[in-house]
Formats: C-alpha cells, sequence, structure tokens
C-alpha cells in the first residue's frame, strides 16, 4: 500500500541532548499505526515533528508526500490533531463547536452528521464543561474530523477514560480505519494497541527498538505458550523427568513452556498420569505489554550495568 507517513533517519537534538535519535518508519495509507514508548522515550517530538510544529535537526519526513515544517499550511488542511486531554471552550455547545471549527478551515459540513459519527448527538446542545471525559474526547475526534483528514493524530485519547468510554473510542478508531483513513496512535494503554493496530513501533532512549505487527513483535521478543497449572514443586519435578521440559514451580503453580499447542494435550495427560493433586490449568501467552515491559527493563538494565563498569 502506499505509504501515508515516512520518515528516514530522523534525528533531534536540542542542545546537547538527543531526543530522537536516527529513527525510521512508514505508516501506510488506511491502517492504524501505534507509536509507543515510556515518557521521554522521543514520542512527542516526534509526533509534533510529523504535525509541522517542530523542525527536524536532520533526515526526511513526508506526511501525504509533504514535508510537515516546509509544507504546514497544506498539511494541516490534510490531517486531524486531538491532543492528550482534550479541553475546548467551557460554554461552548458540541454543535456550536463543529461549526465554528468548520469556519476556521473555510468548509461547509453537516455538524450533526460528525457528532453522529463519533457517538455525540445526544450531547449536541450540552455545553462542553458538562460533558464527561469520554464525551470531551469525543468532540475532540470530531472537530479533528471536520477538514475530512486523510491523517489523524491521536495522542493517548482514551487516558483516564473508563473501560465503557475508552471502548467507544476504540469504535471510532476502527470507523476511521474502515474509511481509508490512516491513524497514528500514541497510547500507554499496551492492550489498546494490540487490539488496534495493524503495526507498532516502539522508542525508547530517542531509538526504535521494535517495529512490527502485533503478532510478529510478541513472536520475536516474547517467551514461548506455556501451560500453567495450579499444583506444587512435585509436580514440576515429574514433568521435567516425564517428558523432558523444563517445568518451574512459582507461587504455588507449574509453569510448563509448550513448543505448540499440540505439547498441551500431552502435558495435561502427562499430569493426569502423575496421580499428584494439582487444580486449575490455563494456557499462557505474552501480550504486547509484556514484551513491552521486557525490552524496555532490559535496555534500562543494560544501561545501568555500562554506567556501572564505566
Amino acid at each position: 500500500m502506499p505509504a501515508a507517513i515516512e520518515v528516514r533517519q530522523l534525528v533531534k537534538r536540542y542542545g546537547a541532548l538527543t531526543a530522537v535519535d536516527g529513527i525510521e518508519f512508514t505508516v501506510s495509507e488506511g491502517s492504524v499505526f501505534a507509536f509507543l514508548g515510556p515518557n521521554g522515550a522521543g514520542k512527542t517530538t516526534t509526533v509534533e515533528i510529523l504535525e509541522g510544529l517542530r523542525r527536524a535537526t536532520s533526515g526526511e519526513v513526508r506526511v501525504l508526500g509533504l514535508d510537515p515544517w516546509t509544507d504546514a499550511a497544506e498539511i494541516h488542511r490534510q490531517i486531524g490533531v486531538i491532543p492528550q486531554e482534550f479541553r475546548f471552550f467551557e460554554k461552548i455547545h458540541p454543535i456550536e463547536a463543529v461549526g465554528y471549527y468548520a469556519t476556521l478551515f473555510g468548509r461547509t459540513v453537516n455538524a450533526d452528521e460528525i457528532l453522529k459519527r463519533v457517538a455525540l448527538t445526544d450531547k449536541a446542545h450540552s455545553r462542553f464543561d458538562t460533558l464527561s471525559g469520554g464525551q470531551k474526547q469525543k468532540l475532540g475526534l470530531a472537530l479533528a474530523l471536520v477538514n475530512d483528514p486523510k491523517v489523524c493524530f491521536l495522542d493517548e485519547p482514551t487516558t483516564g477514560l473508563d473501560p465503557q468510554a475508552r471502548r467507544g473510542i476504540w469504535d471510532v478508531i476502527r470507523q476511521l480505519r474502515s474509511e481509508g483513513r490512516t491513524v497514528f496512535l500514541t497510547t500507554h494503554y499496551l492492550e489498546e494497541a494490540q487490539l488496534l493496530a495493524d503495526r507498532v513501533a516502539i522508542i525508547h532512549h530517542g531509538k526504535i527498538i521494535a517495529e512490527g505487527s502485533p503478532p510478529s513483535i510478541i513472536a520475536q521478543y516474547g517467551h514461548p505458550d506455556r501451560l500453567t497449572v495450579e499444583a506444587g514443586p512435585s509436580l514440576a519435578a515429574f514433568l521435567t523427568g516425564r517428558l523432558g521440559v523444563t517445568a518451574r514451580a512459582v507461587d504455588g503453580k507449574v509453569v510448563v513452556p509448550l513448543s505448540g499447542k499440540e505439547d498441551a494435550l500431552r502435558v495435561l495427560t502427562a499430569i493426569e498420569q502423575s496421580g499428584i493433586p494439582w487444580k486449575r490449568f490455563a494456557m499462557d501467552q505474552d501480550t504486547l505489554e509484556d514484551v513491552f515491559v521486557s525490552l524496555v527493563g532490559e535496555m534500562d538494565d543494560g544501561e545501568v550495568r555500562a554506567q556501572g563498569a564505566a
């Protein structure tokens, strides 16, 4: 698919501090791309460069084929942006806010239809300061759609929202993708990225440390699937001897790595034949959050050890 966003050897320095250190990635048109990283990793700087709000120190950036810094006016006509914890005029009504934004962009829009798309019709004539957190975020999404954008930048759009409100925002993001729009998503909720994103990039200390689809990142960096059984250490010893696996006893549970799903039946059969008491069992696999924590932790631990050796 054609690229909506292309980043090549992007560097941003603030004096002696290198906030973004030679990163590269591509975002396909009509996809959801999640950009993840801990605080201070370089996410915000990268996004602001893509939006034309900051100038890169070096490297090449293209959004819809345009340079966000030199072609900022044209870029802003084609992108939608919702900042984290969206705020607006307290007394304005959502339907008035949509009309106001339409005037700024010089467009004629159906405000009712835009509010319907983000499930905010019932609050069209309510004051902004009476809206819930989720409703405010939905209004932010509505305003980001006023100029019919090809690319939507959503900065932690579900932070602080209750589960129902979060799912409402997810529905809108899925709708945007189904319409062929590109969504560039930053979020601290890793399960959100795993559910919504076609591709993910993880940035840490200004460098991308992993990129790919959520399943491919989990497969590459995660632990093998495993069977976890509530049982004592004697069962771990039995399975290790019987099956030749490395069964571990951890906190009242026995964890058995699986090379494939067919191994699960073999392990369960051996457990039943052991005669050793056991309770519940579950199949476990790493999530994107597990991989994220592991990668970031390993990188930080390695830097601490390097500093200690120095």
